[in-house]
């Protein structure tokens, strides 16, 4: 009989000690921090499923690379060996390193941006739409019906709707869009895939009136798994060979190597045109560094081009995608509504259903967010009325829906850590009419999830 159980395909050669805190101290910490979970100290949280972002444990084999690393201001080794896996799986012309993904935005948008433009995507997430925005352009969400719906089951709730991005355009003029992006997977809409069927359309239209086309590509390899497992015809096709069809779609793409490349930090913005390629080199030496490093040290540039080789590997990808599922099931069983299918880098809890009695002005998310840490020591991130209800104007409306995303990091936690998050969901579903609302006491102008202060409401709501 053939085992059903995935299992890692690892083992563990280093361990790092976790600090188990007390209530007590969760309170107190909480408080200090203005029920802000980015301003807890880490050696303060049990299990951190705050971001997947840079927060995965590299292999033997990207520590090794390490060593290889040369750290030339120009023309290093290891920028070689970088743009060749990075080449291998997304064959653009012009590939340019970055510290990170939002570096590479800032790039792109600081350059195609401006009052007047507009740029859509199936769901821009928060540096994304903030880059965008700083520069005065519109950011446009036009993802599927299905994709702002989180109980709809649909195997590719990230595709873009077709029909409104041609809309759009012909609206708004083609002149007014300097590239449609897609986000791979859609991590505001809750980790969802995009099918290449939807790619391939979203590229016609692109085609149709002469507008680039980009990727938001840092959860590339758990998009093309989806594909393998979901979309007709591609059962037997190599996820490695399905992300070269998928950047074969593209005019360029932004990437945070900090996701599915398995690396702490990193980036790269790549792209075809070689006019505007020479214009981001320029901007990138002027904040970022020589094109050959990109801020990056060239130790980062070894690990980012192995981790690439491993976030392809079919027993890998197979171990990820049911470990995040293994954790919606078990909260689905405990009686909290999660966003449904299970999505690829973590699992979202629909707060304004699993807290119907908070208001979303009254950010359900942050309260729920707040209620996992007090009471087991759980760093989650908000993605909802908090990050997404200022707009540019100053006024405030709710999201379109009120999540909280539990990211699992690549690599770090065993199963029984993840039980453990099951059963601290339980009990906080016991008590969920307990928990109140909060209103925020102090906030930035941009990005105000990251550093806003919160204090509870007086009385539920």
């Amino acid at each position: 009989m053939t085992a059903r159980t995935i299992f890692e395909p690892f083992r563990i050669h280093s361990v790092e000690p976790l600090r188990i805190t007390t209530e007590a101290e969760r309170r107190l910490a909480l408080e200090a921090a203005g029920l802000n979970l980015f301003k807890l100290p880490a050696r303060d949280v049990l299990v951190d499923l705050l971001t997947d972002s840079g927060t995965g444990a590299m292999s033997r084999d990207q520590w090794a690379a390490i060593q290889h690393g040369d750290e030339s201001y120009a023309g290093s080794p290891s920028w070689s060996v970088f743009l060749e896996a990075v080449q291998e799986l997304f064959p653009f012309k012009h590939v340019i390193p970055t510290h990170q993904g939002r570096a590479a935005e800032r790039i792109i948008f600081s350059l195609l941006g401006g009052p007047g433009k507009v740029f859509p995507n199936n769901t821009h997430f928060d540096t994304t739409r903030a880059n965008i925005e700083y520069t005065g352009a519109e950011a446009v969400d036009l993802v599927i019906a299905e994709g702002r719906d989180p109980a709809a089951l649909h195997p590719f709730k990230g595709n873009m709707d077709l029909e409104a991005l041609d809309e759009l355009i012909a609206e708004r003029g083609c002149e007014s869009v300097p590239a449609v992006f897609v986000t791979i997977t859609n991590n505001t809409g809750g980790g969802q895939p995009v099918s290449l069927e939807n790619l391939r359309g979203v590229r016609a239209i692109c085609d149709r009136y002469e507008v680039p086309l980009f990727l938001d590509a840092c959860r590339f390899a758990e998009n093309a798994w989806f594909i393998h497992e979901r979309e007709p015809g591609y059962d037997g096709v190599a996820v490695a060979d399905i992300v070269r069809e998928l950047a074969s779609l593209a005019d360029g793409m932004t990437m945070s190597a900090k996701k599915d490349p398995l690396a702490n930090i990193g980036g790269w913005l790549a792209l075809n045109d070689d006019a505007l390629a020479d214009r981001c080199r320029n901007l990138e030496i002027l904040t970022e560094g020589f094109p050959t490093y990109g801020g990056l040290a060239g130790r980062d540039l070894e690990a980012i081009a192995q981790g690439l080789k491993e976030a392809v590997d079919h027993d890998y990808l197979r171990y990820r995608i049911r470990s995040t599922a293994y954790l919606s099931d078990g909260l689905q069983r405990a009686g909290i509504p999660v966003l449904q299918p299970a999505g690829g880098h973590a699992v979202y809890i629909d707060a304004r259903a699993f807290l119907p009695h908070i208001e979303p002005l009254h950010y359900p998310g942050q309260a729920l967010a707040v209620a996992l840490y007090l009471t087991g020591g759980i760093r989650s991130c908000e993605i909802g009325t908090v990050m997404f209800g200022r707009q540019p104007d100053g006024s405030e409306t709710p999201a379109a829906m009120d999540l909280v995303r539990l990211a699992v990091p690549r690599r770090t936690y065993t199963q029984s850590h993840i039980d453990y998050v099951i059963e601290i969901g339980a009990e906080i579903a016991e008590r969920s009419r307990d928990l109140r609302g909060l209103r925020i006491t102090w906030e930035p102008q941009t990005l105000r999830h990251f550093t806003a202060r919160f204090e509870p409401l007086r009385m539920s709501v």
